[in-house]
């Protein structure tokens, strides 16, 4: 259930990248560089196929959160990078008709709210994918808590980005996600 007054519709994310930014600087502790090439990182996704947005607005308009994702290209930066640690665990099948959620934030003055759980569920439920996957910081956080309540396995786990400081788990779930 929403806050009130707290709804969840498309968003122009290429129009509102900056917005989005914040939420996720906020969210996630970036830091101005880091922004910067989220920047480019996010306007560069949403011109791939099948890529959608949504957001979560505040009663005044403001971005409370979002996320976006796209049908999983296994020669994308990010497939790459986890394809040899899903297929050490013989997951890498999952990179196949998969829907990848790239990012989800939700701005803390809004966290604990359902809103997380409203956008991630509301995007896949719109994918043509039988399953979803996504990565997240390989550490217990109310973030891995909520993936787990939707259904998501870990796949993989201290999976390593380039430039990241933090290890990584890919956790990967069959769509639809659990409603618990």
């Amino acid at each position: 259930m929403l806050p009130s007054g707290v709804r969840i519709g498309p968003l122009d994310l290429a129009g509102r990248v900056d917005e989005a930014l914040r939420v996720q600087a906020v969210a996630f502790g970036l830091s101005e560089e880091e922004v910067g090439i989220r920047r480019y990182i996010v306007q560069r996704h949403m011109t791939c196929r099948g890529a959608r947005a949504l957001g979560a607005f505040a009663e005044d308009g403001a971005l409370a959160g979002f996320v976006y994702g796209m049908p999983n290209d296994r020669t994308h930066w990010w497939s790459t990078v986890v394809e040899p640690y899903l297929r050490a665990g013989g997951h890498d099948g999952w990179l196949d008709a998969s829907f990848v959620i790239t990012e989800l934030h939700v701005h803390p003055g809004f966290q604990g709210h359902g809103i997380g759980r409203g956008l991630i569920t509301t995007l896949t439920d719109e994918a043509a994918e039988p399953r979803s996957i996504l990565s997240a910081i390989d550490t217990e956080s109310p973030a891995r808590g909520l993936y787990r309540a939707l259904g998501y396995t870990d796949l993989a786990r201290q999976v390593h980005f380039p430039s990241a400081s933090l290890p990584y788990a890919v956790m990967g779930a069959p769509l639809p996600l659990a409603r618990g």
